[in-house]
C-alpha cells in the first residue's frame, strides 16, 4: 500500500480506500513494477509523471503510458476501484468468494464479476498483472 495509510481489514475499508483513483494507480504500479516503473515500449526507467493525466511519460522514447497498458485491466470497462476491491476480496476471503458474492458487493452484474474473478486467478497463478498474450510474447 501507498505507506500513508494502514492496508483495509474489512470490505468496507477496502471499499473506502480504493475509492481514490490514485491510491489504485499507485497500487497497481507499486505491484507491477516494485523497483519502480519502467517504459513498456522501450523498458527504460528515467520517466516524469503526468499528474493531470494520471500517466508517464519516458525520457528515453518519449512515450506516454499508464499503469493499465499491457496489463488485463487496460481493456476493461471496469475502474480499477473495482478491480482491486475484488482482488481484495479474492485473497482474503479464507473460504473462497463467489462471482455473486462480488458483484452485490461491488454493485457490478455476477458476469463481469466472473469475469473479474477468472482474471485476477489467472494473474495471481501467474505471478503477474501483465496480459497473458503479452506474457507469451516475452517467453519467445
Amino acid at each position: 500500500m501507498d505507506g500513508k495509510s494502514k492496508p483495509p481489514k474489512s470490505l468496507q475499508q477496502a471499499i473506502r480506500y480504493f475509492s481514490d483513483e490514485q491510491v489504485c494507480i499507485d497500487t497497481v504500479a507499486a505491484l507491477r513494477w516494485p523497483n519502480g516503473p519502467s517504459c513498456p515500449a522501450c523498458e527504460h526507467t528515467e520517466h516524469y509523471y503526468l499528474k493531470t493525466q494520471k500517466r508517464w511519460k519516458c525520457k528515453e522514447c518519449g512515450r506516454q503510458f499508464s499503469v493499465k497498458l499491457g496489463t488485463m485491466f487496460e481493456d476493461s470497462p471496469l475502474s480499477l476501484d473495482k478491480w482491486l476491491c475484488a482482488l481484495w476480496m479474492l485473497v482474503n476471503c479464507k473460504n473462497g468468494v463467489s462471482s455473486h458474492e462480488v458483484g452485490r458487493a461491488l454493485e457490478i452484474t455476477q458476469k463481469s464479476a466472473w469475469f473479474m474473478l477468472q482474471r485476477l486467478r489467472l494473474a495471481l497463478q501467474a505471478g503477474s498483472l501483465v496480459k497473458l498474450a503479452e506474457m507469451a510474447a516475452r517467453l519467445k
